[in-house]
């Protein structure tokens, strides 16, 4: 990606080195809480249903008082980095909302270590990024950008703005009323039913990070050759039926809540070649 003319974001709250919140005591967060929030997190429920049971009898959360470990420049320039994908998200979806007679309310993305505090609960960097409804922001531990690259074989600069597009994605979903109505849903279906709302939740948010990319190549020229094959390898290897053939050796359909690679590829084709959110309604669709 090509930002040289870019800016950055002032919504970056950098947490990083500051220590995670004290998890002693009853209300500790064990390897179980922790397998079920990553099962949440890439087989695809809100991570605050897991997180907010785990410290309902946790004590007041109470920020490390040691210093911090020292950054290396290349962590602080993918930082910037960071900061420059959602500066230009806000150029993107501000314009968008506005055409539309509404005002766009920014997220704030947080960068931490290892652990901290949300209004979801306690976010660990073994979740991976997830967006926060409660708070409107979206976390990030910079480490997943490593294990995308060393775990999922999705590395470039263009396949990690997708990940913050996608949660991007979810943060528009919010102010467009779109999570709300779907968390309702849910709670009167199925589990079966419910994951099928999930998913199309996600796909929304895949072809939302595709609409953003579209906009942004047609207006600031950013994306460079080689970028959009970067954001489809993360895309196809995020997808739920990839993830479970590797956590398991085999795919539960029915059990997606992200969908699957192929549909994963398909939406944020869809969103990247239309750069119309209109295009994103996953919801009205029969095949996805």
């Amino acid at each position: 990606m090509d930002f040289r003319n870019g800016r950055e974001s002032r919504n970056v709250e950098d947490r990083r080195g500051q220590g995670g919140p004290h998890l002693g005591g009853r209300g500790k967060i064990g390897i179980g809480t922790l397998v079920l929030v990553l099962v949440a997190m890439y087989f695809g429920i809100d991570p605050s249903v897991v997180l907010d049971t785990a410290t309902m009898v946790q004590p007041p959360a109470i920020e490390s008082s040691q210093p911090g470990v020292p950054r290396s420049a290349a962590e602080d320039e993918l930082a910037r980095f960071t900061s420059m994908v959602l500066a230009d998200t806000e150029d993107t979806w501000g314009p968008i909302f506005q055409s539309g007679g509404r005002q766009y309310q920014e997220p704030k993305l947080v960068l931490y270590t290892g652990a901290t505090r949300s209004a979801c609960g306690v976010g660990q960097a073994q979740m991976g990024p997830f967006y926060c409804p409660v708070d409107g922001k979206v976390y990030l531990d910079l480490s997943f950008f490593d294990d995308l690259h060393r775990r999922f074989g999705a590395p470039g600069d263009f396949a990690q703005a997708y990940v913050i597009a996608h949660e991007v994605g979810h943060h528009v979903q919010n102010l467009l009323g779109i999570s709300d109505k779907v968390q309702q849903a849910r709670q009167r279906l199925s589990e079966r039913e419910a994951n099928q709302l999930s998913v199309r939740l996600e796909l929304q948010a895949d072809c939302l990070a595709g609409v953003w990319a579209y906009h942004a190549d047609r207006t600031r020229q950013v994306l460079e050759q080689g970028d959009v094959d970067e954001a489809l390898r993360a895309a196809t290897a995020i997808g739920d039926d990839r993830i479970q053939k590797q956590a398991q050796g085999y795919a539960v359909p029915d059990s997606f809540t992200h969908g699957s690679a192929a549909q994963r590829v398909r939406w944020f084709r869809v969103g990247l070649a239309q750069g119309d959110l209109r295009a994103c309604d996953t919801f009205s669709v029969a095949a996805l």
